[in-house]
């Protein structure tokens, strides 16, 4: 219980000095990562190595496709293209139900994407249905977020849920489906219902993606506008799916295919994110940029501005790294684990809490998830328990209650420009009505399967 008090401590630490002492959030979490690293007794001359293996790891999976996307969504953005996007979802749903609208796209996004791709593609055409029609950004943006979040940590082929299948011997096919089952509450009471109540919250999003309107006519079409938007999208869907094509084909008598060598690495190779969204730039340069009249050096201008924008947010996520690894490092989760694993309760609800309680104090889904199913994988054959469903239980504690460690919540805070208050009102407050939903219908998808 000792180490749980340092870890609410540091948290209580991290929070005063934000928003009390106003302390720069990078040198806040720098701070406070040394703070815990002493006091969770990493030796002197390894809290350093933390700090610069936290940064690495966060920094070295991210940063490449954080800048990235931002020059996507700055020139989809300033190309006119998100307008042209706004104006046919417009048309189609109407204002009325937009939320809906950009809450499907973020679910048929999210099953591909890996959550940080699809939260910065994504964005920017939020922001174009807020800046041109008025909207609350927290009342119309949530809505795709939580459908993002959710794919992020029920369904497969996310890491996450991915490696707890393999853990816990659970059927990968039947694990997406019962995901997708669970998702659709899950999306539609964290998304459009608790969205009505945060109409009142303002936010003034980040200028990287407040553009003048542009005429109709300066306006790439609409078939330019989606596909390159989407490209991201659509290339992670083809390279992920052949695999699986392959696999059903094979099930035919008289089909025998198999990808090896070569054709494995090649596809392997191009359905990587980093690729994808490199390839999707260079498309993007060409469709929305030089194909519309602007000159390479306006194009690469764009690409600066961009860069700029989201240095800070990069700054700020690589901070919440430190002080997950030094979490890791201390061994805190596996401490917090060891604490509560003899409770008598229902197996399913055993499995939420362990990652529920290390994902609050530790920040990261993925080491949750996976720290969890290692604790639980071992005794589920005494626990005569559907490993479908526990894989989704643990999924869904896995998500609850995102906070100052997890960049995650730094990242929806700095895009969307909001106070810590009100990130915690609407950003922490989803991810708990998603991880709370899930459990509840894991329990009862139990009482049938």
């Amino acid at each position: 219980m000792t180490t749980l008090f340092i870890v609410l401590l540091c948290i209580i630490a991290l929070v005063l000095l934000i928003s009390w002492v106003k302390l720069n959030p990078f040198l806040a979490f720098l701070l406070v990562s040394i703070g815990a690293g002493l006091s969770l007794g990493i030796p002197l001359d390894k809290i350093t190595t933390s700090v610069q293996k936290g940064i690495g790891d966060t920094l070295g999976s991210l940063v490449i496709i954080i800048g990235l996307g931002a020059m996507l969504g700055k020139l989809v953005a300033e190309s006119g293209a998100a307008q042209k996007i706004t104006q046919v979802l417009m048309r189609t749903f109407g204002e009325k139900h937009l939320q809906w609208a950009l809450m499907v796209t973020g679910f048929v996004v999210g099953i591909p994407l890996y959550y940080n791709v699809g939260f910065v593609l994504m964005v920017p055409l939020i922001f174009s249905v807020v800046y041109q029609y008025k909207l609350p950004a927290v009342y119309i943006g949530l809505p795709m977020l939580a459908a993002l979040s959710v794919t992020h940590g029920f369904l497969p082929p996310h890491p996450s849920p991915t490696a707890l299948v393999t853990q816990l011997k659970a059927d990968m096919g039947l694990t997406l489906v019962y995901g997708i089952v669970l998702a659709i509450p899950a999306i539609i009471i964290a998304g459009p219902l608790f969205s009505k109540t945060l109409r009142h919250i303002r936010s003034t999003p980040l200028q990287i993606f407040q553009t003048k309107v542009i005429p109709d006519e300066q306006m790439p079409n609409a078939a330019n506008s989606f596909l390159t938007a989407l490209l991201p999208v659509l290339l992670i869907a083809i390279t992920t799916s052949i695999p699986l094509i392959i696999i059903l084909l094979n099930k035919i008598p008289s089909v025998h295919l198999v990808l090896r060598g070569p054709a494995l690495q090649f596809i392997s190779f191009l359905s990587d994110p980093v690729i994808v969204m490199l390839l999707s730039l260079l498309a993007a340069t060409f469709t929305l940029g030089i194909h519309t009249g602007r000159s390479m050096k306006a194009i690469m201008d764009i690409y600066g501005e961009a860069i700029k924008d989201v240095a800070v947010i990069l700054l700020i996520v690589a901070g919440a790294g430190v002080l997950k690894q030094v979490f890791t490092d201390s061994g805190v989760s596996k401490a917090i684990a060891e604490n509560i694993k003899g409770w008598q309760i229902h197996p399913l609800i055993l499995g939420w809490i362990i990652a529920g309680i290390i994902r609050i104090c530790v920040g990261s889904a993925t080491v949750a998830g996976l720290t969890a199913a290692g604790i639980i994988g071992p005794v589920i054959p005494q626990m005569h328990v559907n490993p479908n469903l526990m894989v989704l239980s643990i999924g869904a504690g896995s998500l609850l209650f995102s906070h100052v460690n997890d960049s995650g919540f730094w990242m929806y805070k700095e895009y969307f420009n909001l106070s810590i208050r009100d990130t915690i009102k609407s950003w922490s407050v989803m991810e708990t009505i998603v991880s709370v939903v899930g459990l509840i219908g894991v329990l009862i998808m139990d009482l049938f399967i």
